[in-house]
């Protein structure tokens, strides 16, 4: 695993890390020289296989079993992480789910189960983290291009979530300032993954809406988030910063 060593010394802990994006996440974050643990929900066997291939790689990697729907376990998940391996420095909100569907179809359960997942997940694990945390830590929240632009019907719920994050990582960026702990907001457009694949049905009309005109690759996203997680990105917090290919322009 080629490391730039940016992270060396770090401990990462990544909320819904076992596929797509997440994923990604873990492997640049351990490739940059961070111990990293990551939460799943149901998919141990991918899981482990993730684990295996960054311990193979030279990295340290651990896996938690924990529904970003149950406080408890995203508590307790940070404290694992924290016992494992003697500190933390990193955390990446990046568990979500997504309902997309009209208003007159759109249930009470439907909104409370996005707002669990995709808000008040982000709020416990920041919340928790801070108690944990070294001074000069990072929090990184996976969010949506969809805070700003709702191409298609059905968005609502989903947009209104990744738009709280923007409010919460502004608030929280005060908060957390003089421990000198920033906190920001990545917002991706269209990225190519097994649950929104770039040759899928909607596909072409998704990327003829972008400048650039095609998907984004997990790696990508990995790519900047590492950064932000870096010693360049001190100066940057309470900021939602877009990485859509101008799928928002």
């Amino acid at each position: 695993m080629k490391s730039s060593n940016n992270l060396q010394g770090k401990v990462a802990f990544v909320q819904g890390g076992s596929r797509g994006i997440g994923a990604a996440i873990v492997k640049r974050l351990a490739s940059d020289g961070a111990a990293v643990a990551f939460t799943y929900v149901s998919s141990e066997a991918q899981s482990q296989l993730l684990v295996d291939e960054v311990i193979s790689q030279g990295g340290q990697a651990i896996a938690i079993k924990a529904d970003s729907t149950e406080p408890e376990a995203i508590r307790r998940a940070i404290r694992e992480t924290k016992a494992h391996f003697g500190r933390l420095d990193i955390v990446v909100n990046n568990a979500g789910t997504l309902i997309w569907d009209s208003i007159e179809n759109l249930t009470l359960e439907d909104w409370e189960r996005t707002i669990n997942t995709n808000v008040r997940s982000v709020f416990v694990a920041s919340q928790e983290a801070a108690l944990h945390m070294n001074d000069g830590g990072r929090i990184i929240n996976i969010g949506s291009t969809n805070a700003e632009r709702i191409p298609f019907v059905g968005g609502a719920i989903y947009g209104m979530s990744k738009s709280a994050l923007v409010g919460l990582a502004k608030g929280l960026a005060r908060d957390l300032g003089p421990r000198a702990i920033t906190v920001n907001n990545i917002q991706p457009g269209p990225v190519d993954t097994d649950m929104n694949p770039d040759n899928g049905d909607s596909s072409e009309p998704i990327k003829a809406m972008g400048a650039l005109g095609r998907f984004g690759k997990a790696e990508e996203i990995a790519s900047f988030v590492a950064f932000i997680a870096g010693p360049e990105a001190g100066y940057i917090t309470g900021a939602s910063l877009m990485i859509d290919g101008g799928f928002s322009a």
